[in-house]
């Protein structure tokens, strides 16, 4: 009879320490950065709440930082996460459309501006693989690296997906005319039925997939050596 399969837990471990930093910060970082631009605008609510801190444990949520992140790698899913949303009164905007639209768009823009950060220190790191010093210090950075990208091109196109209360919906409520973006905001209480019902018929990935992979080669054509 064959052998059965049992968990590899040095195996999960390693996974774990190339994951974890790159999720933690990436989700942080998108969160830190609503709250900042929104106090540019006049709003200072995040800051006042403490919630303008790289130091993670404010922002943990721990459904969406901690137990769902290791549950899709424990499972080798596609890893996804998020933190505490950072607390953002949109009345206090100076202007109010400028500043939502400015606050919405902040944390998927990071993410995009880490994922080609990452993309860049990785090409670094893949040049200096050979040796002992490249084997104990550039591989394991590059395979952070290398998931820093992923997590963060996966964050900023889901985010980014024009569907309330996604960033994407309140950019483009923020960008349409007042009558439409009043009746787009009206479908914010179901967006997220709206999101577990396209995944559900297999129709996220149709909106999902091509985005991403617009945004990785994007990202390759910027990062390419030029002849």
């Amino acid at each position: 009879m064959p052998e059965s399969s049992s968990f590899d837990v040095s195996n999960f471990i390693v996974q774990l320490s190339i994951w974890a930093v790159p999720i933690v910060f990436a989700i942080i970082l998108h969160e830190v950065m609503h709250g900042f631009v929104a106090r540019m605008f006049g709003d200072d609510t995040a800051e006042r709440a403490g919630r303008l801190t790289l130091n993670p444990i404010p922002h943990i949520d721990p459904m969406g930082t901690i137990i769902l992140p290791t549950l899709l790698l424990l499972f080798h899913m596609p890893v996804f996460g998020w933190a505490r949303p950072v607390p953002v009164d949109f009345r206090r905007l100076n202007p109010r459309r400028a500043g939502m639209l400015a606050v919405a768009a902040a944390g998927p823009l990071t993410n995009l501006a880490l994922a080609v950060l990452s993309a860049v220190a990785l090409r670094i790191a893949l040049a200096h693989l050979a040796g002992l010093w490249g084997q104990r210090i550039a591989l394991p950075l590059a395979l952070m690296l290398k998931a820093s990208v992923i997590i963060n091109i996966v964050l900023a196109v889901f985010n980014l997906l024009p569907l309330l209360p996604l960033d994407g919906g309140r950019v483009l409520a923020g960008l349409l005319p007042l009558p439409l973006s009043a009746q787009l905001e009206k479908i914010e209480p179901v967006g997220l039925f709206l999101v577990i019902g396209l995944s559900a018929f297999g129709l996220f990935g149709w909106l999902f997939d091509p985005a991403y992979h617009l945004v990785v080669r994007v990202i390759h054509e910027l990062i390419r050596p030029r002849a």
